[in-house]
């Protein structure tokens, strides 16, 4: 390898380096000026919303298992081919 090839390896490694850098700091500078705070309270709102239709449909479900436990008796074998054994 001759100094001229050398230096243009090395020049091509530098403005690579730079190149990168660059593109990083543009990157990381948008993403700390594009204020997160909005996205961040609105996924929030989704998973409240979630949570509370999970909750709903729990309580739902345990009021009606309640009230059938309550009102009648479940069979302690469910009945085979038709006929009561």
């Amino acid at each position: 390898m001759t100094g001229s090839e050398l230096l243009i390896f090395v020049l091509g490694t530098l403005v690579g380096v730079l190149t990168g850098g660059a593109t990083c700091v543009r990157y990381l500078r948008q993403e700390v000026a594009a204020d997160i705070g909005p996205r961040l309270r609105r996924l929030q709102l989704q998973l409240d919303n979630r949570e509370s239709a999970v909750n709903l449909a729990l309580v739902a479900r345990h009021t009606d298992l309640g009230t059938r436990l309550g009102s009648e008796p479940m069979p302690r074998f469910p009945e085979r081919g038709g006929h009561q054994p």
